[in-house]
């Protein structure tokens, strides 16, 4: 069975300049990504899905396979999930003749996953045939019944229910709900090329505890992330 790591790391993030390859530590972000995906005994190839030469450089230097550029038309902060998958595959499949069961999407800005992670999911997926994908969770720390949406002065709940008492509940009384992160997203490749979509039409949870999901997204994240680096190198979490 073939299955593809593959690591989307376009250049032109908006909220942290060139967030992928920022140093975390004394590394740039993607690598903790590519190193976790080598260490995996179930990934047989690791791929880099980038519209730079500088991010492709950096990922072959840490060990990635880097066989092509995304087209700039389909790396813009409005491209989805589906276009770039699209995309690799397509061209995995005609530069270097390799068709994946299983692509496993693994973004750069987690850098605490865990290679164990990895492999549990994919043998999660493997043992649900009836599932077709995985997306990884953890339990939202700000319950859905608790937001509310403003018009004008006036605020109403974003979920809405015929008895506003629910929203006055304690967090133990509310049905325990979860968020995607963006850990470990993985689908079959049928789903993606013949489904024309990364989730398909069943979708199996993997939950995930907190620190490992932790997703750097702006510089308070850079900064908590830098924190528990320190704490995680000296527990050997890696």
């Amino acid at each position: 069975m073939e299955i593809l790591g593959l690591v989307p790391a376009r250049a032109g993030s908006e909220r942290v300049k060139n967030k992928n390859i920022r140093l975390l530590g004394n590394q740039p972000l993607i690598a903790y990504t590519i190193s976790c995906a080598l260490k995996s005994k179930l990934l047989t190839k690791v791929v880099v899905s980038t519209d730079s030469v500088e991010i492709a450089e950096i990922a072959k230097d840490f060990g990635a396979e880097v066989p092509f550029l995304r087209p700039a038309e389909i790396s813009t902060s409005y491209s989805t999930e589906l276009e770039f998958h699209h995309h690799a595959l397509s061209a995995l499949e005609k530069q270097c003749n390799f068709i994946p069961d299983l692509i496993v999407n693994l973004y750069p800005t987690c850098p605490f996953r865990k290679s164990s992670s990895i492999d549990r999911a994919i043998a999660l997926l493997l043992e649900n045939h009836e599932f077709d994908s995985l997306r990884s969770v953890t339990p939202c720390t700000e319950h859905p019944y608790k937001m509310w949406i403003k018009e004008n002065k006036e605020i109403k709940p974003f979920v809405q229910s015929s008895d506003y008492e629910k929203h006055t509940l304690s967090y133990q009384m509310l049905p325990k709900v979860y968020i995607q992160n963006a850990c470990i997203y993985i689908s079959r490749y049928q789903t993606i090329m013949e489904k024309g979509s990364t989730l398909g039409d069943k979708i199996l949870g993997f939950e995930m505890d907190q620190k490992e999901a932790l997703d750097i997204n702006n510089e308070l994240d850079f900064k908590l992330a830098s924190s528990l680096l320190v704490d995680m190198t000296s527990e050997m979490y890696f």
